[in-house]
């Protein structure tokens, strides 16, 4: 029942911690916005890189946006990390890998959630596929990221302690899930009987392999959303906030009284350089 209540604790962890980030991206000051065209938002312009600023007197015309564009933007960044496969090619590989193996085994639980009420063959083929595709894949991008990242002299230079140990954390993680199952689980049967053990709060019984995977698993989970992997919840901010928001500075409108609000803002840490006020040394 242990690893029942383990994992309920680290989904709802999770859950917690992602909100709690979320609210905290959402309660910060104004950033200062990029406004790089082209934004996906402008009707009818996105697609050449233009804006409503184009129009005569637009500051007395209604705003034309289009959400659909920008749901179709963000999916591709979503689903295909398409920045860095236009930016940097040559890492998107061993990314999108890692990325897509998580999807996977998201596609795995929900696979399992949905057989658990309606029993067909295919889910047993769809579920062996996701769970044994979606190991192999983070094994293979989050194994290959952190040997890419320890040999080449240019990731090496900025790679800090943390984000080694986050990739070697996923690492491990999914080669204990695959030594389990090249060893004694080649169905991945186990994970039919975890989720009715999770969806009754019965028992589930695993040998030792299982059980390491299972703990490590949750502790990921939990660890995620404490550490720069919860970028799926910044980049809501940083497309809509940041890349995205072009919207008008009016006398008197939501972000007039933004910009002013952060005019006041009062840095809430101390810095180490030197215009910060105080730090500033009389040479002698």
């Amino acid at each position: 029942m242990f690893l029942v209540v383990f994992l309920y604790i680290a989904f709802i962890a999770f859950i917690v911690f992602s909100l709690k980030k979320a609210a905290e991206f959402a309660k910060m000051p104004m950033h200062g916005r990029w406004e790089l065209y082209p934004v996906p938002k402008e009707k009818g312009k996105g697609h050449y890189g233009g804006s409503y600023y184009e129009e005569v007197k637009w500051y007395e015309k209604k705003r034309e946006t289009s959400l659909g564009a920008e749901i179709i933007d963000m999916m591709k960044e979503i689903l295909f990390i398409k920045k860095l496969f236009d930016n940097q090619r040559p890492l998107w590989w061993l990314s999108y890998a890692m990325h897509l193996g998580i999807y996977l085994i998201i596609g795995w639980l929900v696979l399992l959630f949905i057989a658990f009420f309606i029993s067909h063959p295919v889910f047993n083929v769809l579920i062996t596929l996701c769970g044994a595709a979606g190991i192999i894949l983070v094994m293979v991008g989050s194994g290959g990221l952190l040997i890419k990242r320890l040999v080449q002299e240019e990731l090496k230079i900025y790679t800090t302690g943390q984000e080694y140990f986050n990739l070697a954390f996923l690492f491990v993680v999914a080669a204990s899930g695959f030594l389990n199952w090249i060893i004694f689980d080649p169905a991945l049967s186990y994970g039919h009987q975890l989720m009715k053990s999770l969806l009754t709060l019965t028992p589930f019984s695993a040998g030792p392999l299982l059980t390491v995977h299972l703990l490590l698993a949750g502790l990921v989970i939990i660890y995620i959303p404490l550490t720069k992997m919860s970028h799926y919840v910044g980049k809501f901010f940083t497309f809509h906030k940041v890349f995205w928001d072009n919207e008008p500075y009016l006398p008197g409108n939501e972000i007039s009284v933004k910009v002013k609000e952060g005019m006041n803002y009062k840095p809430r840490g101390k810095w180490a350089a030197l215009h910060y006020p105080g730090n500033q040394h009389e040479e002698k």
